[in-house]
Protein backbone atom coordinates (compact mmCIF):
# COMPACT_ATOMS: atom_id res chain seq x y z
CA UNK A 1 0.00 0.00 0.00
CA UNK A 2 1.59 3.08 -0.96
CA UNK A 3 0.90 6.30 0.66
CA UNK A 4 -1.61 7.81 -1.69
CA UNK A 5 -4.15 4.94 -0.98
CA UNK A 6 -3.33 5.16 2.82
CA UNK A 7 -4.43 9.28 2.57
CA UNK A 8 -7.45 8.24 0.41
CA UNK A 9 -8.86 5.84 2.88
CA UNK A 10 -8.35 7.91 5.66
CA UNK A 11 -10.45 10.31 3.92
CA UNK A 12 -12.98 7.96 3.17
CA UNK A 13 -12.91 6.82 6.93
CA UNK A 14 -13.31 10.21 8.32
CA UNK A 15 -16.14 11.11 6.01
CA UNK A 16 -18.05 8.45 6.74
CA UNK A 17 -17.84 9.38 10.78
CA UNK A 18 -18.67 12.88 10.31
CA UNK A 19 -21.98 11.68 8.36
CA UNK A 20 -23.20 9.52 10.86
CA UNK A 21 -22.58 12.52 13.66
CA UNK A 22 -24.59 15.00 11.20
CA UNK A 23 -27.09 12.73 11.43
CA UNK A 24 -27.55 12.17 15.20
CA UNK A 25 -27.14 16.17 16.16
CA UNK A 26 -29.49 18.11 17.95
CA UNK A 27 -30.83 21.34 16.45
CA UNK A 28 -31.99 23.22 19.47
CA UNK A 29 -35.09 24.89 18.76
CA UNK A 30 -36.22 28.71 18.02
CA UNK A 31 -37.31 30.43 21.35
CA UNK A 32 -40.57 31.54 20.92
CA UNK A 33 -41.00 35.27 21.34
CA UNK A 34 -42.31 36.50 24.95
CA UNK A 35 -45.69 38.66 24.66
CA UNK A 36 -44.67 42.25 26.16
CA UNK A 37 -47.59 43.69 29.20
CA UNK A 38 -49.15 45.79 26.66
CA UNK A 39 -50.26 49.61 27.77
CA UNK A 40 -54.39 49.98 27.44
CA UNK A 41 -55.19 53.60 27.32
CA UNK A 42 -58.95 52.81 25.70
CA UNK A 43 -60.15 53.31 29.34
CA UNK A 44 -57.55 55.98 30.80
CA UNK A 45 -54.33 55.88 32.42
CA UNK A 46 -53.02 52.79 34.64
CA UNK A 47 -54.80 50.06 32.19
CA UNK A 48 -52.67 47.21 30.88
CA UNK A 49 -53.61 44.42 28.83
CA UNK A 50 -53.72 41.02 30.34
CA UNK A 51 -51.73 39.14 28.25
CA UNK A 52 -53.52 36.82 25.47
CA UNK A 53 -56.33 38.85 26.23
CA UNK A 54 -58.06 41.97 25.19
CA UNK A 55 -59.24 42.41 28.75
CA UNK A 56 -57.58 45.69 30.31
CA UNK A 57 -56.62 45.93 33.99
CA UNK A 58 -56.29 48.59 36.38
CA UNK A 59 -54.35 48.09 40.10
CA UNK A 60 -54.73 50.34 42.71
CA UNK A 61 -55.50 51.23 46.01
CA UNK A 62 -53.95 53.62 49.32
CA UNK A 63 -52.28 53.23 52.55
CA UNK A 64 -54.09 55.25 55.63
CA UNK A 65 -52.77 56.50 58.77
CA UNK A 66 -54.89 58.29 60.43
CA UNK A 67 -55.80 59.73 64.05
CA UNK A 68 -59.48 60.57 65.12
CA UNK A 69 -60.10 62.71 67.97
CA UNK A 70 -62.76 64.47 70.24
CA UNK A 71 -66.46 62.83 69.31
CA UNK A 72 -64.88 62.06 65.83
CA UNK A 73 -63.18 58.88 67.56
CA UNK A 74 -66.06 56.99 68.45
CA UNK A 75 -63.48 54.93 70.09
CA UNK A 76 -65.31 51.77 73.00
CA UNK A 77 -62.56 51.95 74.79
CA UNK A 78 -64.07 55.13 76.37
CA UNK A 79 -60.71 57.42 74.84
CA UNK A 80 -60.99 60.81 73.41
CA UNK A 81 -58.56 59.77 70.52
CA UNK A 82 -57.70 56.93 68.44
CA UNK A 83 -55.00 56.19 66.31
CA UNK A 84 -55.04 53.53 62.96
CA UNK A 85 -54.11 52.55 59.88
CA UNK A 86 -55.74 51.05 56.55
CA UNK A 87 -55.19 49.09 53.86
CA UNK A 88 -57.42 49.43 50.42
CA UNK A 89 -56.35 47.91 47.52
CA UNK A 90 -58.62 48.28 44.05
CA UNK A 91 -58.50 45.77 40.48
CA UNK A 92 -60.58 47.05 37.55
CA UNK A 93 -61.03 45.04 34.98
CA UNK A 94 -62.85 46.64 31.51
CA UNK A 95 -63.44 45.27 28.27
CA UNK A 96 -65.03 46.72 24.84
CA UNK A 97 -68.28 44.56 23.80
CA UNK A 98 -71.02 44.99 21.48
CA UNK A 99 -73.45 46.08 24.56
CA UNK A 100 -71.31 48.22 25.97
CA UNK A 101 -68.24 48.43 28.05
CA UNK A 102 -67.94 45.44 30.28
CA UNK A 103 -66.30 46.41 34.10
CA UNK A 104 -66.05 44.30 36.53
CA UNK A 105 -64.47 46.29 40.44
CA UNK A 106 -63.19 44.93 43.63
CA UNK A 107 -62.13 46.79 46.36
CA UNK A 108 -60.86 45.29 49.60
CA UNK A 109 -60.54 47.13 52.90
CA UNK A 110 -58.45 45.96 56.28
CA UNK A 111 -58.75 48.42 59.50
CA UNK A 112 -56.01 47.90 62.09
CA UNK A 113 -55.67 48.62 65.50
CA UNK A 114 -58.83 51.06 65.39
CA UNK A 115 -60.74 50.87 68.66
CA UNK A 116 -64.19 51.41 67.59
CA UNK A 117 -63.46 47.83 66.19
CA UNK A 118 -62.06 46.19 69.02
CA UNK A 119 -58.28 47.31 68.42
CA UNK A 120 -57.54 44.15 66.85
CA UNK A 121 -56.79 44.24 63.32
CA UNK A 122 -60.27 43.60 61.38
CA UNK A 123 -60.47 41.02 58.89
CA UNK A 124 -60.35 42.26 55.48
CA UNK A 125 -63.45 42.66 53.56
CA UNK A 126 -65.24 43.95 50.81
CA UNK A 127 -65.91 47.49 51.09
CA UNK A 128 -66.97 47.52 47.07
CA UNK A 129 -67.00 44.57 44.69
CA UNK A 130 -69.54 44.67 41.38
CA UNK A 131 -69.74 44.39 38.00
CA UNK A 132 -70.94 46.94 35.57
CA UNK A 133 -72.22 46.26 31.47
CA UNK A 134 -73.06 49.94 30.25
CA UNK A 135 -75.60 51.63 32.46
CA UNK A 136 -76.68 48.46 33.87
CA UNK A 137 -74.64 47.29 37.65
CA UNK A 138 -74.99 44.94 40.38
CA UNK A 139 -73.04 44.08 43.11
CA UNK A 140 -72.14 44.70 46.60
CA UNK A 141 -71.09 49.18 46.54
CA UNK A 142 -71.04 52.95 48.08
CA UNK A 143 -74.46 54.24 46.64
CA UNK A 144 -75.26 57.80 45.40
CA UNK A 145 -75.84 59.40 48.98
CA UNK A 146 -72.27 58.91 49.50
CA UNK A 147 -71.16 61.48 47.22
CA UNK A 148 -71.64 64.57 49.68
CA UNK A 149 -69.75 67.80 50.01
CA UNK A 150 -66.03 68.18 49.54
CA UNK A 151 -64.51 68.03 53.14
CA UNK A 152 -65.07 65.78 56.15
CA UNK A 153 -67.50 67.35 58.49
CA UNK A 154 -71.01 67.47 56.96
CA UNK A 155 -73.59 64.88 57.74
CA UNK A 156 -76.16 64.24 54.57
CA UNK A 157 -76.28 60.40 54.81
CA UNK A 158 -76.54 57.35 57.21
CA UNK A 159 -75.76 54.05 55.32
CA UNK A 160 -74.19 54.33 51.88
CA UNK A 161 -73.39 50.51 50.96
CA UNK A 162 -75.88 48.12 49.96
CA UNK A 163 -76.31 45.20 47.75
CA UNK A 164 -78.09 46.44 44.82
CA UNK A 165 -78.96 46.71 41.31
CA UNK A 166 -78.92 49.83 39.22
CA UNK A 167 -79.29 51.34 35.89
CA UNK A 168 -78.03 54.45 34.88
CA UNK A 169 -78.36 56.78 31.62
CA UNK A 170 -75.34 59.28 31.04
CA UNK A 171 -75.95 62.00 28.18
CA UNK A 172 -73.73 64.88 27.33
CA UNK A 173 -74.72 67.25 30.51
CA UNK A 174 -77.47 65.13 32.28
CA UNK A 175 -77.14 61.72 34.12
CA UNK A 176 -80.17 59.95 35.62
CA UNK A 177 -80.29 56.65 37.63
CA UNK A 178 -82.61 54.19 39.20
CA UNK A 179 -81.76 51.84 42.50
CA UNK A 180 -83.03 48.78 44.36
CA UNK A 181 -81.01 48.35 47.49
CA UNK A 182 -81.69 45.37 49.50
CA UNK A 183 -81.88 46.65 53.36
CA UNK A 184 -80.56 44.26 55.88
CA UNK A 185 -82.33 44.26 59.52
CA UNK A 186 -79.16 42.23 60.27
CA UNK A 187 -77.33 45.23 59.97
CA UNK A 188 -78.89 46.75 63.12
CA UNK A 189 -80.45 50.49 63.83
CA UNK A 190 -78.02 52.43 61.77
CA UNK A 191 -79.31 50.71 58.76
CA UNK A 192 -83.22 49.82 59.31
CA UNK A 193 -85.74 51.01 61.87
CA UNK A 194 -88.40 48.54 61.21
CA UNK A 195 -89.10 44.98 60.13
CA UNK A 196 -86.89 41.85 60.34
CA UNK A 197 -85.08 39.98 57.90
CA UNK A 198 -84.75 41.47 54.72
CA UNK A 199 -85.80 45.09 53.13
CA UNK A 200 -86.14 46.68 50.54
CA UNK A 201 -85.02 50.31 49.17
CA UNK A 202 -85.29 52.46 46.02
CA UNK A 203 -83.34 55.66 45.19
CA UNK A 204 -83.24 58.06 42.21
CA UNK A 205 -81.12 60.56 40.92
CA UNK A 206 -81.11 62.92 38.22
CA UNK A 207 -77.52 65.17 37.59
CA UNK A 208 -76.84 67.85 35.43
CA UNK A 209 -73.77 70.01 34.04
CA UNK A 210 -74.16 73.38 33.11
CA UNK A 211 -70.87 75.08 32.59
CA UNK A 212 -69.55 75.79 35.57
CA UNK A 213 -72.22 74.89 37.20
CA UNK A 214 -73.23 71.05 38.87
CA UNK A 215 -76.59 70.35 40.37
CA UNK A 216 -77.98 67.05 41.93
CA UNK A 217 -81.12 65.99 42.87
CA UNK A 218 -81.71 62.72 44.79
CA UNK A 219 -84.68 60.80 46.75
CA UNK A 220 -84.90 57.25 48.21
CA UNK A 221 -87.57 55.51 50.14
CA UNK A 222 -87.33 52.89 52.40
CA UNK A 223 -90.09 50.65 52.00
CA UNK A 224 -89.44 48.56 55.84
CA UNK A 225 -89.47 52.43 57.21
CA UNK A 226 -92.34 53.91 55.32
CA UNK A 227 -90.25 56.01 55.19
CA UNK A 228 -88.17 58.52 52.57
CA UNK A 229 -86.11 61.29 51.87
CA UNK A 230 -84.80 63.81 49.75
CA UNK A 231 -81.61 65.80 48.80
CA UNK A 232 -80.44 68.51 46.50
CA UNK A 233 -76.99 69.66 45.78
CA UNK A 234 -75.87 72.80 43.83
CA UNK A 235 -72.06 73.68 43.37
CA UNK A 236 -70.54 76.11 41.35
CA UNK A 237 -67.23 77.83 40.44
CA UNK A 238 -66.78 80.67 42.48
CA UNK A 239 -63.44 83.10 42.51
CA UNK A 240 -60.85 80.52 43.79
CA UNK A 241 -62.79 78.04 44.63
CA UNK A 242 -65.94 76.37 44.53
CA UNK A 243 -68.64 77.06 46.37
CA UNK A 244 -71.59 74.09 47.52
CA UNK A 245 -75.01 74.56 49.14
CA UNK A 246 -76.63 70.76 50.30
CA UNK A 247 -80.10 70.33 51.88
CA UNK A 248 -82.04 67.24 52.77
CA UNK A 249 -85.86 66.64 54.04
CA UNK A 250 -86.45 63.06 55.73
CA UNK A 251 -90.20 62.25 56.33
CA UNK A 252 -88.75 59.69 59.18
CA UNK A 253 -85.34 58.24 60.03
CA UNK A 254 -84.53 55.72 56.76
CA UNK A 255 -81.18 53.62 55.72
CA UNK A 256 -80.53 56.39 53.99
CA UNK A 257 -80.42 59.39 56.04
CA UNK A 258 -81.15 59.80 59.84
CA UNK A 259 -79.86 62.61 61.36
CA UNK A 260 -82.69 65.19 61.28
CA UNK A 261 -85.83 65.88 59.87
CA UNK A 262 -84.21 68.93 57.49
CA UNK A 263 -80.70 70.23 56.83
CA UNK A 264 -79.09 72.69 55.31
CA UNK A 265 -74.87 72.62 54.68
CA UNK A 266 -73.01 74.99 52.92
CA UNK A 267 -68.76 74.77 51.96
CA UNK A 268 -66.27 77.06 50.41
CA UNK A 269 -63.43 74.89 48.56
CA UNK A 270 -60.59 77.83 47.88
CA UNK A 271 -57.84 76.17 46.27
CA UNK A 272 -55.11 78.57 47.79
CA UNK A 273 -52.69 76.92 45.97
CA UNK A 274 -52.07 73.88 43.14
CA UNK A 275 -51.26 72.19 47.08
CA UNK A 276 -53.65 73.44 49.62
CA UNK A 277 -57.08 73.34 49.67
CA UNK A 278 -58.80 75.11 52.59
CA UNK A 279 -62.51 74.36 52.84
CA UNK A 280 -64.51 76.06 55.78
CA UNK A 281 -67.88 74.54 56.36
CA UNK A 282 -71.40 75.04 58.00
CA UNK A 283 -74.76 72.99 58.73
CA UNK A 284 -77.41 73.16 60.65
CA UNK A 285 -80.03 70.63 61.84
CA UNK A 286 -83.99 71.54 62.72
CA UNK A 287 -85.60 68.57 64.50
CA UNK A 288 -83.02 66.23 65.15
CA UNK A 289 -83.39 61.97 65.65
CA UNK A 290 -84.87 61.29 68.75
CA UNK A 291 -83.00 58.40 70.28
CA UNK A 292 -85.62 57.08 72.77
CA UNK A 293 -88.19 57.17 69.79
CA UNK A 294 -86.21 56.43 66.89
CA UNK A 295 -88.37 59.29 65.50
CA UNK A 296 -86.87 63.02 64.36
CA UNK A 297 -88.46 65.71 67.08
CA UNK A 298 -84.94 66.40 69.25
CA UNK A 299 -83.30 69.68 69.58
CA UNK A 300 -81.99 71.98 66.63
CA UNK A 301 -78.18 71.72 66.48
CA UNK A 302 -75.37 73.06 64.10
CA UNK A 303 -72.40 72.56 63.08
CA UNK A 304 -68.98 74.75 61.99
CA UNK A 305 -65.20 73.80 61.12
CA UNK A 306 -63.10 73.46 58.64
CA UNK A 307 -61.07 70.89 56.45
CA UNK A 308 -57.22 71.57 54.86
CA UNK A 309 -55.95 69.04 52.32
CA UNK A 310 -52.17 69.33 51.27
CA UNK A 311 -50.52 67.32 48.85
CA UNK A 312 -46.85 66.86 50.22
CA UNK A 313 -45.45 64.95 46.56
CA UNK A 314 -46.88 62.94 44.15
CA UNK A 315 -49.19 60.16 45.61
CA UNK A 316 -48.71 61.29 48.99
CA UNK A 317 -51.45 63.61 50.90
CA UNK A 318 -52.35 65.12 54.38
CA UNK A 319 -55.89 65.95 55.74
CA UNK A 320 -56.48 67.94 58.63
CA UNK A 321 -60.34 68.46 59.57
CA UNK A 322 -61.74 70.10 62.87
CA UNK A 323 -65.05 70.49 63.87
CA UNK A 324 -67.56 71.82 66.61
CA UNK A 325 -71.08 70.60 67.55
CA UNK A 326 -73.23 72.97 69.07
CA UNK A 327 -75.31 70.68 70.77
CA UNK A 328 -72.76 68.29 72.42
CA UNK A 329 -70.84 71.29 73.02
CA UNK A 330 -67.59 69.24 71.62
CA UNK A 331 -64.94 69.74 69.75
CA UNK A 332 -64.05 66.85 66.95
CA UNK A 333 -61.33 66.15 63.80
CA UNK A 334 -59.13 63.96 62.10
CA UNK A 335 -55.13 64.16 61.27
CA UNK A 336 -54.81 62.04 57.67
CA UNK A 337 -51.78 60.81 55.78
CA UNK A 338 -52.55 59.04 52.88
CA UNK A 339 -50.11 57.19 50.03
CA UNK A 340 -52.83 56.83 47.03
CA UNK A 341 -51.43 54.67 44.08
Amino acid sequence: MNIKSLLLGSAAALAAVSGAQAADAIVAAEPEPMEYVRVCDAFGTGYFYIPGTETCLKIGGYVRFQTDFGRTANTANGGDWDSWTRGRLEVTSKSSTELGELTGFIAIHGDASRDNLGGTPDPFYFDEVYLQLGGFKAGTYLNWFDNDLAGELDVLSNSTRFSSVSYTYTGDTVTAGIQVDEISSADGPAVSWEGEGQGVGVEGIVRAALGPVALELLGAYDIDAEEGVIRGMASAEIGPGTLAVAAAWASGPTAYYAASETTVAVNYAIDVTEKLQIIPEFQYFWDTLNDAEDDFGGDDDWSAGATVNYKIVEGLSTKVAVGYNDNSDSVGGIVRLQRSF
